[in-house]
């Protein structure tokens, strides 16, 4: 859901995702004199219940403080912003729950660190609701129920709460493991049992194509289903991870209804699953999440089902395509184009319709889809975001450093190295966020933060790109490419291409920036800190409003941040 509301003081704006309500907020047209003195901002929350009464209002709090203000409080304490203002003009409300209603009100603060004046008399209230995660199901309509994990064990949060707990990954039920997954377990295996808590189940079929499949509460779930009379088939990869998926296979006792997928050039790189009734496709659990506790519980991921008839009998064909014994490349390419073509170059999807793109699908001499991909990335009009879970490649490297009037986003498990840094550094519309940390002391007053250990590569997951999310005709590249060239050429992938939709797009817009935000900062300090430009005085607040606020009202990244965020259709 978006709002604007526009005050004499201030005009501000909400995008509400599932867990995330993204703020942004500009000085009215003539306001221009409250920027002298502006110490930053305070925001206060109020939630309201089903019935419309206030179940809850107090100032949203951070982790960044004045320097010589509450001196005492232990590392990553946080602290309200009406003692220790925002200074920025963008803020993320990442403890929002899923079909909440929430009223933010946005408030200018001046005077002295230790003398605040809170000006309420210039504040802008905005009243907006969160989505719900289950999209709703509608006879003759396409619904997406979506599933983002936490994906940031390396938190100040994660450090306050379980920073002493020694992670079972054996145990998803445990608080920690509940609060990495925050939903994305759970709803994974609720699709999974789904038939098997209905009458009938025997009426019902699950066909999954997984490249891991070695997370035994997972397995134990489709037993569950097996058991109670549902039809399963499940193909597991039989290459890179045969070992470890058929342990769990063994170790669940569910052999007779897993098969290993052919082996063939490239991986068997899906994570599908199709629900059938009475042999007809009605949904599809798909995304990014491997079948595994790292997937799942570690670097960040999500999953997405589709109610849609259509869509799922695309994926049931696709499944039947990999699961023949006598699967070839070339055939099976030629019917993976004869699903969707790659559009044109610099056009963008149709809008009547989603997109599905299976691989293989290019020649491997030809790069048709992804240079579509990284032209849909270059040709934003005012925003893109992107993620990069391996490699960027050469397509994606020139869009990004594309110098013009729109944002781009892009981030990455591992940093990309210094080169591409600083191209895009001078477009001054191009930001980058890797993976990345806190170690002990990095920063004074906040929490040194560990990884879970599960994964072997770190951070980011996702493969999704969003082009011009907050505009009225957004869209979303979502599935299990990497945004490479095996990824069109050789392996199994599927991608979905969905314009149009808003609440699809402002779901995975608030995921972004979350974790893009959460890792640019801590980047930025992994940066100061390996040059050894460490500024005793970074992590705090500035008490001279001269040292940040005319930052944002100069020619840069800051101010186009500013002006996009607020640019309405």
């Amino acid at each position: 859901m978006r709002e604007f509301e526009e005050g004499a003081v201030l005009h501000v704006r909400a995008i509400a995702g599932l867990h995330v309500v993204t703020l942004a907020w500009d000085f009215a047209p003539g306001q221009e004199a409250k920027k002298t003195g502006l110490l930053g901002f305070a925001i206060e929350r109020t939630e309201f219940d089903k019935n419309d009464n206030v179940r809850e209002r107090y100032f949203i709090r951070g982790i960044k403080r004045f320097n010589h203000k509450d001196e005492g409080l232990a590392p990553g304490t946080p602290v309200p912003t009406s003692e220790h203002p925002i200074q920025t003009f963008q803020w993320g409300d990442y403890t929002a729950k899923p079909e909440t209603t929430y009223e933010f009100s946005v408030i200018p603060v001046y005077g002295k660190p230790k003398l605040l004046q809170l000006d309420v008399a210039s504040a802008t209230k905005i009243r907006v609701s969160t989505e719900a995660e289950e999209g709703g199901r509608k006879p003759g309509e396409t619904t997406h129920d979506i599933y983002f994990n936490r994906g940031a064990a390396g938190s100040q949060a994660f450090a306050r709460k379980f920073g002493k707990t020694e992670l079972d990954e054996d145990d998803p039920n445990s608080d920690a493991m509940k609060w990495l997954s925050r939903g994305l377990f759970e709803a994974l295996v609720k699709f999974i049992e789904y038939p098997s808590t209905l009458p009938n189940p025997d009426r019902y079929a699950l066909r999954a194509m997984l490249y891991e499949f070695r997370y035994k509460p997972v397995g134990l779930a489709f037993k569950k289903a097996k058991n109670a009379g549902v039809d399963v088939d499940i193909r597991y990869e039989a290459q890179s991870y045969a070992d470890e998926n058929e342990e769990m296979i063994a170790a669940a006792k569910i052999k007779g209804i897993c098969t290993p997928q052919k082996s063939r050039a490239g991986i068997r790189h899906n994570k599908f699953i199709v629900l059938l009734h009475n042999d007809v496709p009605i949904a599809v659990w798909t995304g990014s999440t491997n079948i595994s506790s790292g997937g799942i519980f570690g670097h960040s991921n999500v999953g997405h089902v589709i109610w849609d008839g259509e869509i799922a009998q695309g994926f049931f064909d696709y499944w039947e395509r990999l699961a023949a014994p006598d699967v070839t490349l070339a055939p099976l390419r030629e019917a993976n184009l004869a699903v969707d073509a790659t559009p044109a170059r610099h056009t963008l999807p149709p809008k009547n319709r989603i997109l599905q793109l299976y691989s293989p699908r290019d020649e491997k001499t030809e790069t048709t889809t992804l240079e579509w991909y990284a032209d849909l990335l270059a040709d934003a009009k005012r925003m893109a975001c992107i993620t990069f879970a391996f490699n960027l490649d050469d397509f994606f490297y020139k869009a990004l450093a594309k110098d013009d009037d729109t944002l781009r986003y892009s981030l990455f498990d591992k940093d990309p190295g210094d080169e591409f840094a600083d191209e895009i550094k001078v477009t001054g519309n191009s930001v980058m966020a890797p993976g990345a940390k806190l170690s002990k002391g990095d920063l004074e007053f906040f929490l040194g933060e560990k990884l879970t250990g599960f994964n072997r590569n770190f951070y980011v997951h996702d493969k999704f790109l969003l082009v011009d999310p907050l505009s009225a005709d957004p869209v979303v590249v979502t599935g299990t490419a990497n945004f490479s060239r095996p990824s069109q050429n050789a392996n199994d992938e599927n991608m979905l291409v969905i314009r149009g939709n808003a609440r699809v797009a402002d779901i995975y817009f608030g995921e972004f920036m979350r974790v893009f935000d959460h890792f640019y900062s801590r980047y930025v300090v992994k940066k100061i800190k390996e040059a050894g430009k460490g500024d005793p005085n970074a992590g705090f607040l500035k008490e001279d409003w001269k040292e940040w606020v005319p930052g944002h009202f100069k020619t840069g990244q800051k101010q186009l941040r500013r002006e996009i965020f607020m640019k309405q259709d």
